[in-house]
Order: structure tokens, then C-alpha cells, then sequence
């Protein structure tokens, strides 16, 4: 399983190298084969005897911190779909993308991604769930600003990365709250002691704190806005991440928690709300757009704000309706998603104002078109998957097993309504993409390319999508039992009865909904030119874009400010800035810590060679500020040095006195090296009041040094250390040399990291001074 989740990272190494034989190769083949691989080997575990299967591997034992993953029905339906619909994405890009763009960037940023979401729907330990729901958010953003060159792509890819990122840290907040209250890392074991978390005075912030993380990742109303600014990727990264991954993180982490959350009322209130108001927002916005994607953009908000719902409602029914919507929805939105590519591919504009009559030119994507809108739209077909679990959404919403008192009774009797209100919006959109695009004239001479149909390339994986939408349909038992049976049993935390799906209920209040919204919305589908000036007042000239563009604006401007206020380009305000807060800093950390104690004694004899050296040490620190030529300067700077090393020899510590004397004449010759280079001294007139603001950042400094040193002998908080290394150097490290068994073996890290910045550094110099070469070459 740890392979499965790497697999993806270790190919993105290679895909830079491979890339570079794109003429002969293309690396999307190689990239289709990623996922496929792991599609394989998880469907393996597909079958109605599937039990849930945990692997554990050792990371950072000492805090805890193990990647475990833990595999049941709910995190398979997600692995499947991760992988199913990227092999399908991928093999698609191969015929979108040209070879003259950047194939290894992008390659490289769908593996990542790929790899990061298989890693959040796995895990087991919160913090490396943590782990990758950050590294979905940085691929996200490296795939939704691929087109870098295009300001639209920056700001999406900026937008969804502030937003989600804001949520990703209120998620952190909640794991580490139900983390430090459990004594756990494990989801499983928080989870198992649900009552401890439900019962603490902390549970609100965790269930504020875990929704805020879900509804920002989903797209849920009010964080919906970050969405289709983000169609501004190409299309096979819209397919990808807003059908079936990275806007179903939020449901995944919804689902995961949910046998902890559901049995709270506000849990209920607050997912229900949001999810429904989500679906209603969304489907109505939809219908204003132009733009195909943007079309498809908010379809997928209002969706996933009716799986959000239905998670709220918590019943069987409900909880059974949005796993196998959540499958739904991936065939359909990921086919249509890619419709949407194949029109702008082989017309050149997405502008549906532009488009119509298309079917004549691209019957073959008008026919997939066709299968997948309707069944977005929920029409009573039997062979359209959506319209089973938009029936049984239906159903959900008019069975509730909360107490029917109080708000919660309002929110009852308001849901049905609601939800046919939005299921009819989606009925509207659904139509005005497929018959805007692919109906009525044509306007060959409005367009940019003259249309025709897509390579076969490009209709295979919608093809397979739509074939999933038709099979499902027909046999939707198939995948009942073996699939999402044993999802839905997770998110409920126990093992549900096995629900049959079938077309035909009997005329009873769902089916009626659904023929309903069916009326209602052609009717609203056949008059759209006289009530889409609704859209003027509603949301009119407001809107959260506004908000938020507002926001970010004046942040930076007053960030602008404030830095502007001390950032001036002195060198030495910021030195006396930087001082000044360190010496602050410090003074207090001591007080609160009772840091200033003088304690005399364990300390060594001072003898009058000890008082001599450091009297020459003193007076070399204060001619080095005196003196005026540089040389002597320098000279006199490596007195204080030397001096140092003098005081090492006295009390016994030759490695220290050694260590320093390189140090210094390190140090010492350099400065002779280049002291050519150095700024020649100069007479600077500063104010009173300068010069009496650096003598007490001077004087301060020094103090605070001397205090320092003072402490560091005087306040033990904690148990010397210095025995454990006596007692272990040998034993551990086989040597006999104290400091030089903990640099190299107990500091083994630290010291290989220290070397690591050395080497870096040293070819930053290195690339300078060619740099520099080249320069004067030309």
C-alpha cells in the first residue's frame, strides 16, 4: 500500500528526464500507466466479502508520528475513482496538450497531485493526513496555474490556494485538539472514542475547525468562489480535480469523521444548511454563465452541495444516496468536463453564445454530451445513473431522524423544498449546456476554428465515462454490494442493510419531485430570455468575489504600508530593528522564566592570566570600533578571536580551543583576502538621536549577551544532560572522544544538514562568480 501512495512521487522524479524525448515518447503514456497500475491493484479488493485492511510503517515513533494507512469501503471508493478517472485524464492530455507546451511541468504536477490525494484518503494518523491535504493544495495550485503566462491562471491558482490553505490550517487545529484529547494520532482510535471528544468543553472549535477544512476544499458556500476561477487550468486539470478529487477531499473528510459528528444536532444543522444553500447557489448561478467550463464550474458546486446534504441528514438513506452520488457524479462531470475541452479544442472558444448546431460537426462528442447532461439533470431514464441518486436524495430529504422540535423542525420542513428548487436550477443548466452547445444554428463563421470531430484519442476516456453512466444505469446492482454498500457502511461507522436500487418505486413523493422539477425546469428552460434579468438585482453588482478581491487588496496595501513605514533601504535601521526585538524578546523570555539568577558556585578559579587575557580582549573589541585603517582593523578584530582561543587552552577544552583558533584564522586570512573589496571607512554625521538610540542597542546587546551567559550557568530548568553522554559516548558511538561521538553520531543529522547549506552555498558562490565570468566574456 506505501507503494501504491508513492509510486506516483518516484515516477514524478523522472518524468523531467523522460520528457526530453517528447518527439519520440510521449510522457503521458507513461503517466496513464501510473494510475492504471494502482486502479489494478486496489480492485482487487472489490467483493462483497471486502474487509477494512490497515498497514503501519515507522516514521517519527518518538512523538507518535507512524504512516499508517487504513483501507475500507469509503477510502476504496476514493482510491478507485483517483486513479480510475486519472488514468482516463491522462490518457486524454495526451491529445489535448501540444508537445511544444511544458509536458514535464505538468506531468510532474499530476503526479503529485495524484499521489498527495491518494495519501489524504488513506491515511490513518492525522498529522500525515495533514501532510498531504497541504500537498494537494500546493499541486492544485502548481495545476491550476500551469498556463502561468496568462494572468487569469495566476489569480485562480493564487484565489483557490489562499482560500484552501486557510482551511487546511483550521483543519490542523482540529487534529491536533482531538489528538492531544484522545492521547491518539490514529482517525480509527479518535473515532472509537467519540464520546470523549463529543462530551469536551473543546467540541465546538474541533467541529468548526474540521467543517471549515471540508467546506473550503469542497467548495461550499461561502468558499465556493475559488472554483471557477480555477477552470482557467486546461481542461483534463478541471477534469480531474473538480469531478473526482480534489473537491471531493472535503466530502471524504466530512464522510471519514462522520460516525464522530453525526450524532451532534449542530452537525447536523450546519452540514445540512451549508450543503443545501451550496446546491441552490450553485444551480442558479450556473445558468448565468457563458463560458462552458464556468457553466460546469458552479454544476459541480451545486452538486457537491447535495452530497454535502445528504452527509448532513446522517440517515441510511442519505448517507447510502451521497457515496453513490459521489460515484455519479465522477462519470458524468468528468465526461462532460471533457466535452467541454473537445469543443474548445476543435472550435477555439468556450463562449456558448458563440457555439450551437454543433452536433452536425461533432455528433460523436453531442451524443456523449447528450448521455451525460441528462443524466446530470436527473431525467427518469433507467439508463442515466444521476437519476437514481438524485431519486434517492429526494427521499433522503423528506426522511429525517432528528427530533422534530424547535429549529431544527423548520429546517425539516424547509429541505424538500429546497432541494426541488435547486434540482430544478440543475435541470436548467444541464439543458442550456447541452442544447446551447450542440442545438439550434450554427455559427461556423463566429468561431475561431472550423468544426469538426475530435481525434479518437480524445474520445476515449469520455467515451469509458459515459459507458460507466449507461452501465450503472442499467445494472445498477453491479456495483451495489461489492462498492458502495461497504462505502456507505463506513461513513455510518457500523454495517448497513443492503439497499436495493431499482428504477421503479411506485408513483410516490420522490418520484413526484423529480417529475416536478422536470416541468418546472423546461418551462423555466423554454422562457430563459425573459427571466434572466433576474440576475441584474440578484446577486446584481454584489457579490463574494467583490468580497474577497477587496480583502486581498486591502491587505496588501496596508502590508505595503506598514512596511513601507521601516523598510527604507538603511541598513542599519533594520540592524538596529532586528536587535531591538531580539534583545526585547530575550529580557522577557528571561523575566517570565526567573532567567536572571546569579549563581557562583561549580565555577572555576580566575586567576590574574585569565583577568589579563580578557582585559586584551576588551580593549581589542573597543580598538576595532577606534581605529581607522582597515588592515589593523582586521588584526586587531583577530585579538578578540586568538584571546578566546587563549581562555579554551586555560580551562582545559583543546577541542574548543582549537576548533576557534581555525575558526579565526579562517576567518583572519579572508578578511585579508578581500580586504581590497571593503568599503573604506567614512566619517557619517547621524542626529542625537541616532547615536543615542545605537548606544543603547549597543549597551543592551552586550547586556543582554552577559545575562545570557549568566543564565545559561545559573537557571538549571532542566536535568544536565551531560551525563547521559558520558555514560553513552563510548557505548553508543564506539568512541572515546565525547564531542566527536555526538557531532557525528547523536548529532549525525544536524551535522549532514550543516554540510548540505555548506555545499549549497558554496555553488550559489560558484554559479555568481561564473556569472560574473560570463559578463565580462560578452
Amino acid at each position: 500500500m506505501l507503494l501504491a501512495v508513492l509510486l506516483p512521487f518516484i515516477i514524478a522524479i523522472f518524468i523531467p528526464f523522460l520528457s526530453k524525448w517528447k518527439d519520440k515518447i510521449h510522457p503521458g503514456f507513461i503517466v496513464t500507466a501510473v494510475p492504471a497500475v494502482i486502479f489494478i491493484y486496489f480492485a482487487r479488493f472489490l467483493g462483497s466479502g471486502f474487509e477494512p485492511v490497515s498497514r503501519e510503517y515507522t516514521w517519527i515513533p518518538s512523538l507518535n508520528m507512524n504512516i499508517a494507512f487504513y483501507l475500507d469501503g469509503l477510502s476504496l471508493l476514493f482510491v478507485l475513482l483517483i486513479s480510475g478517472i486519472g488514468a482516463l485524464v491522462a490518457f486524454y492530455s495526451i491529445y489535448y496538450l501540444h508537445k511544444t507546451e511544458q509536458l514535464g511541468h505538468f506531468y510532474v504536477y499530476f503526479l503529485l497531485f495524484m499521489g498527495s490525494m491518494l495519501g489524504v484518503v488513506l491515511s490513518d494518523n492525522v498529522f500525515v493526513l495533514y501532510t498531504f491535504w497541504e500537498f494537494t493544495s500546493l499541486s492544485s495550485f502548481l495545476l491550476i496555474g500551469y498556463w502561468h503566462y496568462k494572468e487569469r491562471s495566476r489569480y485562480g491558482a493564487l484565489k483557490s490556494m489562499l482560500i484552501t490553505i486557510f482551511g487546511g490550517l483550521s483543519l490542523l487545529g482540529a487534529l491536533i485538539f482531538m489528538s492531544v484529547i484522545t492521547g491518539s494520532t490514529s482517525i480509527q482510535q479518535i473515532i472509537r472514542q467519540q464520546e470523549l471528544i463529543l462530551n469536551h468543553e473543546f467540541f465546538p472549535l474541533i467541529l468548526v475547525f474540521i467543517l471549515l477544512g471540508a467546506f473550503t476544499k469542497s467548495a461550499q458556500f461561502p468558499f465556493h468562489i475559488w472554483l471557477p476561477d480555477a477552470m482557467e487550468a486546461p481542461t483534463p486539470v478541471s477534469a480531474y480535480l473538480h469531478s473526482a478529487t480534489m473537491v471531493k477531499a472535503g466530502i471524504f473528510l466530512v464522510a471519514r469523521f462522520s460516525p464522530m459528528l453525526s450524532s451532534s444536532d449542530w452537525f447536523f444543522i450546519i452540514v445540512s444548511s451549508v450543503g443545501i444553500v451550496t446546491l441552490c447557489w450553485g444551480s442558479y448561478m450556473a445558468v448565468r454563465q457563458t463560458d462552458l467550463k464556468a457553466i460546469l464550474a458552479f454544476s459541480t458546486i451545486s452538486q457537491l452541495g447535495m452530497i454535502m446534504a445528504m452527509l448532513g441528514f446522517g440517515t441510511e438513506v442519505a448517507v447510502f444516496a451521497a457515496v453513490f452520488h459521489i460515484l455519479n457524479h465522477a462519470t458524468f462531470k468528468g465526461s462532460l468536463f471533457m466535452v467541454a475541452g473537445i469543443v474548445d479544442h476543435e472550435t477555439g472558444s468556450r463562449d456558448i453564445r458563440k457555439l450551437g448546431g454543433l452536433m452536425t460537426f461533432l455528433p460523436i462528442t453531442a451524443t456523449l454530451a447528450l448521455f451525460a447532461s441528462f443524466s446530470m439533470a436527473g431525467v427518469p431514464l433507467p439508463f442515466l445513473n444521476g437519476f437514481y441518486s438524485k431519486e434517492l436524495f429526494f427521499d433522503a430529504a423528506i426522511h429525517f431522524e432528528q427530533t422534530t422540535t424547535g429549529f431544527i423542525a423548520f429546517l425539516k420542513t424547509a429541505f424538500p423544498y429546497l432541494a426541488v428548487l435547486g434540482s430544478i436550477f440543475t435541470f436548467v443548466y444541464s439543458m442550456y449546456f447541452f442544447f446551447g452547445t450542440f442545438r439550434g444554428n450554427a455559427n461556423v463563421d463566429e468561431l475561431p476554428k472550423k468544426p469538426h470531430e475530435a481525434p479518437m484519442g480524445m474520445l476515449v476516456s469520455p467515451m469509458i465515462l459515459v459507458a460507466g453512466v449507461i452501465i450503472i444505469g442499467l445494472f445498477p446492482q453491479l456495483i451495489n454490494e461489492p462498492f458502495i454498500h461497504h462505502a456507505a457502511s463506513a461513513v455510518k461507522g457500523f454495517e448497513l442493510r443492503v439497499h436495493h436500487i431499482k428504477f421503479w418505486h411506485g408513483i410516490k413523493l420522490p418520484l413526484i419531485m423529480s417529475l416536478t422539477v422536470i416541468a418546472f425546469g423546461t418551462v423555466l428552460v423554454l422562457s430563459m430570455t425573459k427571466w434572466k434579468g433576474i440576475y441584474r438585482f440578484i446577486p446584481g453588482v454584489l457579490s463574494l468575489n467583490t468580497f474577497y478581491d477587496g480583502l486581498v487588496d486591502r491587505t496588501v496595501s496596508y502590508s505595503s504600508a506598514l512596511t513601507k513605514g521601516y523598510m527604507n533601504g538603511s541598513v542599519g535601521r533594520y540592524v538596529r530593528l532586528i536587535v531591538g526585538a531580539i534583545i526585547i524578546g530575550s529580557f522577557g523570555i528571561m523575566a517570565a522564566t526567573n532567567g536572571f539568577h546569579l549563581e557562583t558556585g561549580n565555577l572555576a578559579e580566575v586567576k590574574l592570566t585569565e583577568v589579563f587575557v580578557a582585559i586584551m580582549m576588551v580593549i581589542a573589541a573597543i580598538g576595532t570600533i577606534i581605529v581607522r585603517n582597515r588592515i589593523a582593523a582586521i588584526l586587531i578584530l583577530g585579538v578578540v578571536g586568538y584571546g578566546l582561543s587563549l581562555l579554551f587552552v586555560i580551562y582545559r577544552a583543546p577541542d574548543l580551543a582549537l576548533t576557534q583558533f581555525i575558526i579565526e584564522t579562517v576567518t583572519l586570512a579572508l578578511f585579508l583576502l578581500v580586504f581590497y573589496h571593503l568599503p573604506k571607512f567614512e566619517n557619517h554625521t547621524h542626529s542625537a538621536k541616532t547615536k543615542t538610540f545605537n548606544l543603547i542597542i549597543s549597551i543592551g546587546f552586550g547586556a543582554l549577551m552577559t545575562m545570557v551567559a549568566i543564565s545559561a550557568h545559573s537557571s538549571k530548568m532542566f536535568d544536565s544532560i551531560a551525563s547521559y553522554f558520558i555514560e553513552n559516548s563510548y557505548k553508543l558511538g564506539g568512541g572515546d572522544n565525547i564531542v566527536n561521538v555526538i557531532l557525528v553520531d547523536m548529532r549525525g543529522l544536524d551535522t549532514l544538514f550543516e554540510i548540505t547549506v555548506l555545499g549549497i552555498a558554496a555553488m550559489a558562490i560558484y554559479g555568481l562568480i561564473r556569472l560574473r565570468g560570463n559578463r565580462k566574456g560578452d
